[in-house]
Order: C-alpha cells, then sequence, then structure tokens
C-alpha cells in the first residue's frame, strides 16, 4: 500500500506550540461540572463522568460531567425562565453582549487553540487560522446583525428555547455557529457539546459569564448520546438545531414528529470533487489537500469522492501522490504538522475498516511512506483508485483520510456520477473555462458548490444540504429565519374541523399501512412528476407566463366558479366571488415572484462572489385543507409552481365536484405533462402515501395535527422536507398571511456558488 519516499522529501524541524497555560489550567479543574442557569452545578443524576483525553497521545485531559434527564430540565427550565427578558431587550443591547463575547474569545484565541488540538487531535495551524477565527466571526457578524433583526423580520418572534447538538469535529466554532444566530435573534440556548471534544464549550461557559450575559441565556450540558436525546425529546425545547451523522439525524426527526418542534438537521456527506481536463491541475491538487485532508478528512463536506475527466486521470493522481509524499503527519502541536489524530479509537477503528472493506471490494489502495507516530489515533492519508460506484467508498461517509478515485469522459457523466449518492451537501467543479464549471456547478445537486476552490465558508453565507445531508441552512439571512418564527399566527380549526379533514375511517398512525389503492394513485402521480424534470430547470419568465395563463383562466370561469362554490360549500355569493377573485390574484403575484424570487449576489470575502441561489425543492406533495376550498389549493400550488417544483396536489375527496373544476384550469394553463397532478381522497392516506414515497422531495401537509405527525414520522427513513400546519390554518384570503415570503421559502432550497475572481 505503500510508495517509497523520495531521497529528496524536505525534512523540517520541528516547531512546538506552548502548551503549558492549557495544561496549568487543566490541573486546576481536572473535573468539570454543568453549566446552568450562569454557573456551575454539579449533576443532580450523578451519572459517571466521561473521560476526555488527547486522540494523539492517550493522555488524559479532564473528566467532564454526564448530564442526566434532571440535568437537562434544570437547563431548560433555566433557559425559559431567562428567554422572555433576554428577547424583550432591543437589538442593540443583544448585539452588544455578542461583540462583548466575541472580543472575549479573540482575547483568548492562543488558549483556545491549543485547547481545540488536544483535545480535538486537528493540528494547531487549523485551530489558530480556521476554527477560532471562525468562531469569533460567528458570534461578530450575528452581534451585527442582532442589532437590526427588527428590521429584517419585521413579522417575527424568536421560537424560544433552543436545544443545540453539536458535532467532535469543529467544537468550537459549531458551538458559535448555533449559540450565535440563536442569541441574536432573542432565543436562549441549551447546548450539548460532543461527549469527544466538550472542553473548548466549557471554557466558552466562562467567558459567557465574563462577557455579563444574563444567567440562563447560555446553559452547556455535556454528556453522551442519552443526554443529546434527552434535551431533543424536552418538551420545554421550542426549536432543535443538530449537526451530525445522518443517522442520528433520522433518530432526531422521528423523535420530533408531531411536538411542534422547529427543526433544522445538517448532516453527513459525500461530496464531489470535480476536475476537469481543462482545469489547472497543480491548482487542484492543492484544492484537494484543503477538501480531504484537513482537519483528518473529518468534514462534513469534504470533498471525499476525486470525479476526474479521464485525459488528465494519470497526470492528477501522480500530482497527488507526489504532494503526499512530502506531507507530514505527527503532533498536532507542530505548526509544521499537516495532518494530525483522529478524534478518538472509535473513530479510526471505523476509518480503517471501511478502507479494508473497499479494498475487499476491488477498490486500490495507496498510501505515502511517511513517518506516522507509533501511539495515537493516527491514520495514513489514503488514495483509493479503480473504485466502481457501487464501491462502498464510493458509496458511504468514512469521515477520515480517504480519497476515492473515478473517472468521466463527458460532463453528462460528472454531473451523474456526483448526483449518484444519497447526500447533497457540497461539491467542488475545477475548470478554466467558467460557463463550463458554472454549467456543472449549476448540475450538481447540492447545498453549496465551490467552482475552482473548496471549503469556503462565512457566516454571512447560508450553508447547508439536500437529500439525506438535512435541510435547513445555517448562516445568512436563511440562517437568522430557521430561529425565528412568524409574529401572526396561525388559528386553530378546531377538533371537529382537524378530525374531519382527515376523513372518514382514515388511519394516520405511523407504521399503519396506506391503502394499496392510495398508493398506486400516489405512485403514478410522482412517476409523472418525475418525468418533468425540464420543468425545475425552466426560467422565471416561462414559469411566470404558465400563472398568468392560469389567473386567466379563472377570470373566464369566475361567474361558473362562483356558483360551484355557492353549490358546494354553502358560502353566499359575495363570499364566493371574493375567493374566486382572491385566488386569481394570487395567481398574478406569484407569476411575479417567478421572476423575483430567485437569489441574489454578494461579495462574501475578498475576492469571492457568492451566489445564492432559490433552486425548487423538487417533487412537492401537497395536501391541501377542506376549506376555502378553491383559493387554499390555489395559495400552495401557486409559490410551487413559481419556483419550479413539481407537484402532486392532494384534495380532499369531499369536493369532488370542485377537484374537477380545478383539473380544467389546470388543463387551460397548459402546463407540461407531470407538472401539476390532482389526486382526490382521504387527506391523511394520501399525505402518508407522499411522505414514503422515495421520489418525493417534500410533502406540505395542510391537514390534521395527527396527519402532520405522521407525514414528519414517514419523512425520517429519507429525511425529506416537510412543512405542516398541525391542524392549523393561515387567513386563506389575506394577502399577509395566504401569500408571501414564508410559501416561497418552502418552495425552494437555497444554493449557494462560491466564485473565485481575484482581487
Amino acid at each position: 500500500m505503500t510508495d517509497t519516499k523520495p531521497d529528496t522529501a524536505p525534512d523540517y524541524a520541528p516547531v512546538p506550540e506552548s502548551a503549558e497555560a492549557v495544561r496549568h489550567w487543566l490541573a486546576e479543574r481536572p473535573s468539570f461540572a454543568l453549566f446552568i442557569d450562569g454557573r456551575w452545578q454539579a449533576s443532580r443524576d450523578a451519572l459517571p463522568a466521561i473521560a476526555s483525553t488527547n486522540p494523539a497521545t492517550g493522555d488524559l485531559l479532564a473528566h467532564i460531567a454526564q448530564a442526566g434527564a434532571q440535568d437537562v430540565d434544570a437547563a431548560v427550565a433555566a433557559a425559559r425562565r431567562a428567554q422572555p427578558a433576554w428577547a424583550a431587550l432591543s437589538g442593540a443591547e443583544r448585539a452588544r453582549h455578542l461583540h462583548r463575547l466575541a472580543r472575549l474569545v479573540h482575547k483568548h484565541a492562543r488558549t483556545l487553540a491549543v485547547l481545540e488540538t488536544l483535545d480535538n487531535g486537528k493540528p494547531i495551524r487549523e485551530t489558530r487560522h480556521i476554527d477560532i477565527p471562525g468562531a469569533v466571526r460567528h458570534l461578530t457578524y450575528h452581534a451585527n446583525q442582532a442589532a437590526r433583526i427588527d428590521q429584517i423580520f419585521p413579522d417575527h418572534t424568536p421560537h424560544g428555547v433552543a436545544g443545540q447538538v453539536i458535532p467532535w469535529n469543529f467544537p468550537l466554532l459549531m458551538a458559535s455557529w448555533k449559540i450565535a444566530p440563536a442569541l441574536a435573534c432573542g432565543n436562549t440556548v441549551v447546548l450539548k457539546p460532543a461527549e469527544y471534544t466538550s472542553l473548548t464549550a466549557l471554557f466558552l461557559a466562562d467567558l459567557v459569564a465574563e462577557a455579563g450575559l444574563p444567567a440562563g441565556t447560555v446553559n452547556i450540558v455535556t454528556g453522551a448520546g442519552d443526554t443529546g436525546a434527552a434535551l431533543v425529546a424536552h418538551p420545554g425545547v421550542d426549536k432543535v438545531a443538530f449537526t451530525g451523522s445522518t443517522e442520528v439525524g433520522r433518530a432526531i426527526r422521528r423523535a420530533t414528529a408531531g411536538s411542534g418542534k422547529a427543526l433544522t438537521l445538517e448532516l453527513g456527506g459525500k461530496s464531489p470533487f470535480i476536475v476537469c481536463a481543462d482545469a489547472d491541475l497543480d491548482a487542484a491538487v492543492d484544492g484537494l489537500m484543503s477538501a480531504i485532508w484537513f482537519n483528518q478528512g473529518e468534514v462534513c463536506c469534504a470533498g471525499s469522492r476525486l470525479l476526474v475527466e479521464e485525459a488528465v486521470a494519470e497526470p492528477l493522481v501522480a500530482r497527488i501522490k507526489a504532494r503526499l509524499a512530502r506531507f507530514r503527519l505527527g503532533d498536532p502541536l507542530d505548526r509544521t504538522t499537516d495532518m494530525g489524530a483522529l478524534v478518538d479509537r472509535v473513530q479510526h477503528e471505523r476509518v480503517a475498516r471501511l478502507v479494508a472493506r473497499a479494498v475487499a471490494e476491488g477498490a486500490a489502495p495507496w498510501q505515502p511512506d511517511i513517518d506516522c507516530p507509533a501511539t495515537g489515533c493516527f491514520h495514513h492519508p489514503t488514495l483509493l483508485t479503480d473504485v466502481a460506484p457501487a464501491n462502498v467508498a464510493a458509496r458511504e461517509e468514512i469521515f477520515g483520510p480517504v480519497l476515492s478515485v473515478m473517472t468521466f469522459r463527458t460532463d453528462a457523466e460528472a454531473a451523474e456520477l456526483a448526483n449518484n449518492t444519497r447526500y447533497g451537501l457540497a461539491g467542488s467543479v475545477w475548470s478554466e473555462t467558467g460557463g463550463r464549471a458554472l454549467a456543472l456547478a449549476r448540475r450538481v445537486k447540492a447545498g453549496v458548490v465551490w467552482v475552482n476552490c473548496t471549503n469556503k465558508l462565512d457566516a454571512g453565507v447560508p450553508f447547508g444540504g439536500v437529500r439525506q445531508s438535512g435541510f435547513g441552512r445555517e448562516g445568512g439571512r436563511e440562517g437568522l429565519l430557521a430561529y425565528l418564527k412568524p409574529r401572526d399566527p396561525w388559528h386553530d380549526r378546531g377538533d371537529g374541523d382537524a378530525a374531519e379533514a382527515q376523513g372518514p375511517g382514515t388511519e394516520t398512525e405511523t407504521g399503519t399501512a396506506v391503502p394499496a389503492g392510495v398508493a398506486d394513485a400516489a405512485h403514478q402521480a410522482v412517476a409523472a412528476a418525475a418525468k418533468a424534470a425540464p420543468w425545475a430547470h425552466s426560467d422565471g419568465r416561462t414559469r411566470a407566463a404558465a400563472l398568468v395563463r392560469l389567473a386567466e383562466a379563472v377570470d373566464e370561469r369566475r361567474d361558473a366558479l362562483v356558483d360551484r362554490l355557492v353549490e358546494a360549500t354553502g358560502a353566499d355569493r359575495a363570499a364566493a366571488r371574493h375567493e374566486v377573485e382572491t385566488s386569481a390574484a394570487r395567481l398574478y403575484a406569484y407569476a411575479g415572484h417567478a421572476e423575483g424570487h430567485e437569489g441574489g449576489a454578494s461579495l462574501a470575502q475578498p475576492g469571492q462572489t457568492v451566489l445564492t441561489l432559490a433552486e425548487p425543492v423538487g417533487v412537492l406533495g401537497i395536501v391541501c385543507p377542506d376549506a376555502p376550498s378553491l383559493v387554499a389549493p390555489v395559495s400552495l400550488l401557486a409559490p410551487a409552481l413559481a419556483m419550479g417544483n413539481r407537484t402532486v396536489l392532494a384534495v380532499s375527496d369531499r369536493h369532488a365536484a370542485l377537484a374537477e373544476d380545478l383539473q380544467a384550469l389546470l388543463a387551460a394553463a397548459r402546463l407540461p405533462q407531470g407538472v401539476a397532478t390532482l389526486l382526490t381522497g382521504a387527506p391523511g392516506a394520501l399525505a402518508r402515501a407522499l411522505a414514503e414515497h422515495g421520489e418525493v422531495d417534500g410533502v406540505w401537509c395542510f391537514a390534521s395535527a395527527a396527519d402532520a405527525a405522521a407525514v414528519e414520522a414517514a419523512s425520517a427513513d429519507d429525511l425529506k422536507r416537510t412543512w405542516v400546519s398541525r391542524g392549523r390554518s393561515p387567513d386563506w384570503l389575506s394577502p399577509q398571511a395566504g401569500d408571501g415570503a414564508a410559501f416561497l421559502d418552502a418552495a425552494t432550497a437555497t444554493k449557494t456558488l462560491w466564485l473565485p475572481h481575484g482581487a
């Protein structure tokens, strides 16, 4: 598996970073309590402490308290008490607190960098130049946004208490990433850091107190998976934010189904790194060093799949091997070290096991002949060639320093290989032809794509995935919105309406089989929608024209639609006419949105232009409420079509005659076949059928609370996006409630493209 080390390999003298101050700090605090309500508290549950060790040496660093259910309850209660007063502060006052915290993190940057390296195993040059500055950037950016939050989102309020669970690969950065937007928006926080890497979060707790944040505003409970599960399930938590594995993300989706908790999930990835024949190969190799061997490959958006055009595969692989032959693997505190230790022995064994399995499945392994410490959780940087698309190295997130290599001949093949994964977090495209690079980047199904660069991140730019890489965004406007809810709540329809909406004999319990006839009808509708994929790539003008035709069809049939509403619902003619006129007006409004809600551009960093694109979710299953029977389906269908989604619209069979009118309107609009398909039946059964379908990308369920819970639970398998009303409704006839940004946001998935352009 190794090549001979070249005789010309340079020999660098070690440049160790002193850890004396950090070791002195740890010696003074050999064990840590929980940070609850502004002070350190012993665990009420008295669970065994967790040993925090240095993965590079195995040395014990400290013992960490393990929070149990009583501790989590106390932390949530403290956050609940503190939240009204914190939210009542002006945005400027919250900004002052966050700026003070940012300055303290900056003041202690060296200590935090050394502590992070000891606890995590990553090289000191990464913690000093990436992790800690990134944490300061997030705190500062969100402090600035806090000062103007009421101007950005005048009609929103904070969720309340945010329960946040973070991973071990970027401990302090992730803590700041989560805490800063939550506090900026007026929420209070209970944070659960990873059990392997809690020390910098605990150091941050002291800084929170020193910054003068009110007691209970930030609470930190340490522990293993059970602690996180208790936090996620706690009824006092209003918003859950999780970064971690897809498997745990599924469990959280199931645990929160039907609870009413807001949820964002940033999960795993298997990101493609596409190198075209016209790329600058030396620059691409530099990018690969950051894409897969940065942070030991323990990065959710790591470029772990190299897709290289066949014509340059051999010279590119030769360049990679030559670069790795000079790699320095060793002491993370040495400033000349390129790659440190994996976080824990468990992770080291997992990586080794997956590499062995990839080799057994036909991959050819290569590792450089470089020095590797005999002790600690070190793993050689590994290159796997001859990797078939079905190989485990091409399919599964290894989360280690392992790169799999595959080749392509055409851009279409490159896009197909890139999207041949259940994940969709990030990707990277390398080509000196701008048009080719941008076209390929648009075809990659991922939340973030870098062009001729990689791993560019900024607090002001949204980051997050699609498909089984999760949903929701962190950073930028979208990241703030995730910690807010509309100020004007939807009204309850009442138990009678909610039960009635399920239809006679409908079962919505998780695990109850969908009737075969309903499943078959849903499958046929979804298959038609899948074939209408070109609609997703149509321009705003084309989509606007289709919505105008639909609006004109409503206008032309106005009197007949009024008659039908009077007959079907018992409404008086004035009310029926108002509903028809509102339906037409809404379609005209969304025709305008089709050309005006497609994204924007910003200068995120020097030399980096960022395009933020509002892409369609994909195939949307939309379960409509019973009433109002015309304007509600129109209000849901219009934004979905405006943003390029293909739709399966499920309406109750209680209004079969109106469903026929809707079908006639869709036919008159001359939409492409499969773009909008109508199903009638019991809403609960239709909702479950759509939520369980593997080719449905998102489900909107405006039916009962029971139906909503079933949809959220059923969506956990493939982590599709959901938007549910839980038996409540907006005022569909009001432009403020039944129209606008909330519907457009639900109809889109933000895609971020990073484009370098020089100074």
